[in-house]
């Protein structure tokens, strides 16, 4: 048995990335990962079963994603009932050293391929059937035999699941990100600069013409409970948003975190009655603009976050 839980340690973090882009949810995913062990010590501690499997990492992955299916289809009438924009849980990490942002062509390339935050929220669309065969053969390269043997279908049929997710992601609707961490910067300091300037012509200048704004406070805080989409629209959305904030500056503070692996910030507001309200917001960046800004705002989501700090100011700098 210490054999066999050695052999899943060594595949959690890839578990944990299939499940975490079925499910767009961290908590979710490691309990998928957990019930996924607990199947394995179940049907494998016996040693004469586990020489039974010659591709441990393929039985894990068909045995998560069965499981992650499951969850996807009892949780589908609740993110139907969902109060306003529902936003996966980002991962966030300290921001890297002033090296850390220098261009990096190897990074462009692969962030370019990420199934980040919007191509999550694309994938809510979708049926439960869809996603799963999407996110194992085009993000995972599992081949269509297998993908039908999680469904329970023909590989015919799972590769018009999978058609169907990619054919979502690819639409000329969805928010790019594919700027590097030295180009993030340099936006998100003009973008901020913008913003304090309070100049609607400025703000636009940083914003792609079809941007799209999205902010998750789960029903717990006033938040838009419909994407504003457009550089106009949105750029007088946030500008209302920055003037409240500066409205609260003395209650306001804000650090800057890597956020799924891109910039943004982690903030707190804090109420005359004490009640903190916890955020993070992160970007989509394209060729030199902003696509998308998304905002976490539901406690349920960002309850484990680290303190901010002594340093922490607002507005947030890079």
């Amino acid at each position: 048995m210490d054999e066999l839980a050695a052999e899943f340690q060594a595949e959690r973090a890839h578990l944990l990335a299939v499940a975490q882009r079925m499910l767009g949810s961290r908590s979710e995913a490691e309990d998928a990962v957990q019930e996924t062990w607990l199947r394995c010590a179940a049907a494998l501690g016996d040693p004469a079963a586990r020489a039974d499997i010659r591709d441990l990492r393929g039985w894990l992955t068909t045995t998560c994603s069965r499981i992650c299916l499951d969850v996807l289809r009892s949780a589908r009438v609740r993110r139907e009932a969902y109060p306003g924009q529902w936003l996966p849980e980002p991962t966030v990490r300290e921001l890297p050293t002033a090296d850390g942002y220098a261009p990096d062509p190897a990074e462009r390339a692969v962030r370019a391929d990420q199934l980040g935050t919007a191509l999550l929220v694309v994938l809510e669309r979708l049926t439960p059937e869809q996603r799963v065969a999407f996110v194992l053969h085009d993000v995972f390269a599992v081949p269509f035999a297998d993908v039908a043997e999680v469904l329970g279908t023909t590989p015919a049929a799972a590769r018009q699941l999978a058609s169907r997710g990619r054919r979502a992601v690819t639409a000329p609707d969805v928010p790019r990100h594919t700027a590097d961490l030295a180009e993030q910067q340099k936006v998100l300091t003009a973008f901020v600069a913008a913003v304090e300037s309070g100049e609607l012509d400025r703000l636009v200048e940083v914003l792609a013409p079809d941007v799209v704004v999205i902010g998750d406070s789960g029903g717990h805080f006033p938040a838009a409970r419909r994407p504003v989409v457009g550089a106009e629209l949105a750029g007088r959305f946030l500008l209302g948003l920055f003037g409240q904030a500066a409205r609260f500056r003395d209650s306001l503070a804000a650090r800057p975190v890597l956020v799924d692996g891109g910039l943004g910030w982690q903030a707190e507001l804090i109420y005359s009655d004490g009640r903190p309200m916890r955020m993070i917001t992160w970007f989509a960046i394209h060729e030199g603009r902003i696509t998308g800004l998304f905002n976490q705002l539901n406690p349920e989501k960002v309850s484990d976050l680290p303190a901010l700090g002594p340093d922490a100011q607002w507005p947030p700098r890079w």
